[in-house]
């Protein structure tokens, strides 16, 4: 059996306030986030679905359960990555995502990649 080292997917996330397309007037924060997941282990793997658990500021949670990523479900070879970006509106000025993908490598093992947790926030919110 190989170690974990076999199956290793790094995510960075670039998220990024849209002001032009928010109204907080409303309470209606859209953000956008960039993500760029890399396979760092040594066997190929398909991205099948993702979860997603975003968190506002008044600690109202949702989660996204869905296949793919906009719309693909990308094969990553090692050393191989993956660019998307992706939006989501929330009701305060600040929040935060974290998740997971679901992974198929090429032997057939099932495993996540874990989406650290970040924020989403307006410019000089925080400090």
């Amino acid at each position: 059996m190989a170690d974990d080292s076999s199956y290793a997917i790094e995510v960075t996330v670039r998220p990024e306030y849209l002001e032009d397309q928010s109204d907080p007037a409303q309470d209606r924060y859209l953000f956008a986030y960039y993500i760029t997941i890399r396979n760092v282990g040594s066997v190929g793997a398909k991205l099948i679905s993702r979860h997603w658990v975003i968190t506002d500021g008044h600690m109202k949670v949702e989660e996204v359960r869905g296949a793919g990523v906009v719309g693909e479900q990308p094969h990553l070879d090692p050393g191989q990555s993956f660019e998307y970006n992706s939006g989501c509106a929330l009701a305060t000025p600040v929040g935060t995502m974290h998740g997971s993908y679901q992974m198929l490598a090429d032997d057939g093992t099932h495993f996540e990649a874990e989406i650290a947790s970040f924020t989403v926030s307006i410019p000089r919110t925080l400090h």
